[in-house]
């Protein structure tokens, strides 16, 4: 039987006399790769802002293994971590210098050459973040959410403007992360990266969950229901093509 690592009842957030959550309610597994997906104001991000301790609720239960949302907040912060946005970060110290900056925060001890090694960021140890390509700062970016050693990790479009090489070389660090032990979970408006990695998927709109289940049967229901694409089906895309021709390996400097 599978262990439930995140439980989230009826869940409401209002601004006002705008209600952006509507009595959202999702588990998240143990273990899992667990993708929440919606267009731009959906309420998705406020939702994790939510679950992260981020961002106050107005209504609702959430529950993160087993730690009550509500009673101890701060518990649920020693066992999560969370994606930074670029801003984040400091861009004059370089790599290792910054892991000991954020684990000092967490009052942890890290090595920091281990943990770049992880990321495959060992090269750039003494490089300044402000010097690191796209690719690699996101790298770096996850890399930060595991300093506390930690049971989920939430990562917020984490390939967003990436070249399909770095895309997929990210895909393959998240399945390793998740392998080791950690939870996912993970925003995307791509979806065909929604369906590689996630075991399971919601997707929310207008603040409520409309559909909820692994990307497979989603995919199956949809078939059922008479569905047809105007298009025939390949057995490849377009970004399969590229990545054969040009390699898998990465192009940074």
């Amino acid at each position: 039987m599978k262990n439930t690592i995140i439980q989230v009842r009826d869940l409401h957030k209002k601004y006002g006399d705008f209600e952006a959550v509507k009595g959202i309610s999702f588990e998240v597994y143990e273990g899992e790769i667990f993708g929440l997906l919606g267009p731009n104001g959906a309420g998705k991000s406020t939702t994790l802002e939510i679950i992260e301790t981020l961002r106050e609720k107005t209504s609702g239960e959430v529950y993160v293994n087993g730690i009550n949302l509500d009673e101890s907040p701060n518990e649920i912060k020693k066992i999560i971590g969370v994606q930074l946005q670029t801003s984040g970060y400091y861009p004059g110290l370089n790599l290792t210098e910054l892991i000991v900056l954020f684990a000092g925060l967490y009052n942890e001890t890290i090595e920091p050459l281990e943990l770049l090694d992880k990321v495959n960021l060992r090269d750039k140890a003494k490089a300044k973040y402000k010097e690191l390509s796209g690719g690699q700062k996101q790298r770096f970016s996850i890399a930060t959410t595991l300093i506390n050693r930690p049971r989920i990790i939430f990562l917020d479009e984490p390939t967003t403007g990436l070249d399909p090489q770095a895309r997929r070389n990210l895909w393959d660090l998240i399945r390793n992360i998740r392998n080791q032990g950690t939870t996912v979970i993970i925003t995307t408006h791509y979806m065909d990266e929604a369906e590689v990695l996630c075991d399971r998927v919601a997707i929310v709109d207008s603040g409520n969950v409309i559909a909820i289940n692994t990307p497979d049967k989603l995919i199956d229901d949809l078939v059922a229901s008479g569905f047809e694409k105007p298009r025939e089906v390949k057995q490849a895309n377009l970004e399969d093509v590229f990545i054969h021709l040009t390699g898998k390996h990465l192009r940074e400097e």
